[in-house]
């Protein structure tokens, strides 16, 4: 970690102001204004801490009868992982293993399902939270003046403006005009203005920079709030807290499950697709606490890690074409590169009527585990397929398992789905073609295509993010190369707890009103 009293002036200001990295309240007034309106909507915030475990805090008190799915700013106390599909707290978040007989390993291969997330089924309004939150306790973001600008590729976008919308504030969506119809469908409906408050860049999923290029120009006006996941440190911080922990919960409670039958596990290994990098600083935990091996996962089509490599995929929620500045990169073990092809034909066998026949009928997969398929969306299964991958390429066995997220559902492509439909098949999708689908990508699922870093590889990858992060967008130097330490990112870590005793102050000033 940076020493801030040896800094440069430039680097503590970037740390703070740029990168979401406050451990002090930088405006009264507008922790003051924060307060006021925070006490007239009655808006509590939940702490770090506390939807890392949410068994600490009453659910029933904290949420009462909130939709799930609705604005209600009492939906703030389910954003984490211990929620089932109508919005009820479980003990341990929802999951499947999947066995061999659709993964073709021995390796079991954990789950966690993330459209148990309120609002917008999916886990990135976890990272808004995460972001936002810290920034509203230090007086950073003001309600009252600032609109929240959300850069993303799809469900950050719609996380954020959810989460802005229940604090009371103002949110603006960034996104592609080429993803998928359905998250537009949502802004249309959670945004009071979508003509102003939408905004559509140039593209599909793999252009970030164009993102930015929008945020840089909408920065000009101090109205404008950026809340950049990319860069966000909060973002890391917020899984590396919650979702590490709720991963960790759940391997356990696997392993005990497969202890009763005489076997012990060991968790060899943790895959996510990088995108913000958000999700994958969970592995950060995971390496520390059960020696995971770090795997991050990329869109073939667009090989950045594999190959300093670009182009355009169908792979939705997983940017590209840079290394995010809150990616520890010099902490990951292996990369992967994913077919977007392979994403897009597995979710048509996963959402069809002749795809979950054959995976029943000639696979012999159970019902309750083709019924379980259509909570993965494209990005899960670019994971799941990750993970098949690494079980070959390290030979790891039945004892060994590895463990992922399904960031979001199959609710979120129906449109993406008909156009694959029309395109490739004419229309009439059919258990032979299940079956060529689940040959080809499952079946002769192979080594190709992946990096088990040496010391070489993470120097390669970790450099390769200076270009967008300091000549692009003006990142101090000092702060981009303390990045290459463990001890930076292991100092990153008070933060939270900082921040949970702020909010702990802002909650008691919003009572006492």
């Amino acid at each position: 970690m940076i020493n801030t009293d040896e800094a440069s002036a430039a680097t503590t200001d970037a740390l703070e102001n740029q990168f979401g990295l406050a451990d002090r309240i930088v405006d009264e007034a507008a922790v003051a204004n924060s307060v006021q309106r925070f006490r007239e909507q009655g808006i509590t915030l939940p702490t770090f801490a506390q939807l890392a475990d949410p068994s600490t805090f009453d659910q029933a008190e904290k949420v009462g009868d909130a939709d799930p799915q609705g604005p209600d700013a009492r939906n703030l106390w389910r954003v984490h992982w211990y929620n089932d599909l109508q919005g009820n707290r479980v003990d341990v978040p929802e999951h499947v293993v999947l066995p061999s007989t659709l993964t073709g390993v021995a390796s079991p291969i954990i789950v966690v399902f993330g459209d148990r997330f309120p609002m917008i089924t999916a886990h990135k309004v976890l990272a808004a939270y995460s972001c936002l939150a810290p920034r509203v306790v230090t007086g950073q973001f003001d309600p009252t003046v600032h609109r929240a600008v959300w850069p993303s590729t799809g469900n950050y976008a719609r996380g954020g403006i959810a989460i802005s919308k229940i604090m009371a504030s103002r949110g603006v969506a960034i996104l592609p005009e080429g993803m998928s119809q359905e998250r537009f469908d949502w802004l249309d409906t959670w945004c009071a203005n979508p003509e102003e408050d939408v905004i559509k860049t140039h593209g599909t999923e793999s252009n970030v920079k164009e993102i930015y290029d929008a945020c840089n120009e909408l920065a000009k006006d101090p109205g404008n709030f950026i809340l950049n996941q990319f860069s966000e440190f909060g973002n890391h911080l917020g899984h590396y807290n919650v979702t590490g922990r709720a991963l960790g919960h759940v391997f356990e409670t696997v392993r005990d499950e497969y202890g009763l039958v005489g076997r012990d596990l060991e968790l060899a290994a943790f895959t996510s697709a990088t995108g913000s990098a958000g999700t994958i600083a969970a592995g950060d935990r995971l390496k520390e606490e059960y020696g995971a091996k770090i795997v991050a996962v990329e869109a073939l089509e667009c090989p950045t890690m594999l190959e300093n490599g670009y182009g355009e995929h169908n792979i939705q929620g997983i940017g590209d074409k840079h290394i995010p500045l809150i990616h520890n990169i010099a902490n990951t073990d292996v990369v992967v590169g994913i077919s977007d092809k392979a994403t897009d034909e597995l979710d048509l066998t996963f959402n069809t009527e002749a795809g979950r026949a054959y995976l029943a009928q000639s696979r012999g997969v159970s019902q309750s585990l083709v019924d379980k398929l259509e909570h993965f969306g494209f990005s899960a299964i670019a994971n799941v397929l990750a993970a098949i991958k690494t079980a070959k390429l390290l030979n790891l066995g039945e004892n060994q398992a590895l463990i992922t997220v399904a960031t979001d559902g199959a609710a979120l492509y129906p449109s993406e789905r008909a156009k694959l439909l029309e395109r490739q098949y004419g229309n009439e999708f059919t258990t032979t073609d299940a079956a060529a689908a689940v040959g080809e990508h499952l079946g002769a699922a192979s080594t190709d295509h992946m990096i088990d870093c040496t010391d070489l590889d993470r120097r390669r990858l970790f450099n390769l993010g200076y270009y967008t992060w300091v000549e692009q967008q003006g990142t101090p130097f000092d702060l981009f190369e303390a990045r290459r330490s463990q001890d930076f990112w292991r100092g990153l870590r008070r933060y939270t707890g900082v921040w949970d005793g702020m909010i702990d102050d802002f909650n008691a000033q919003v009572a006492a009103g």
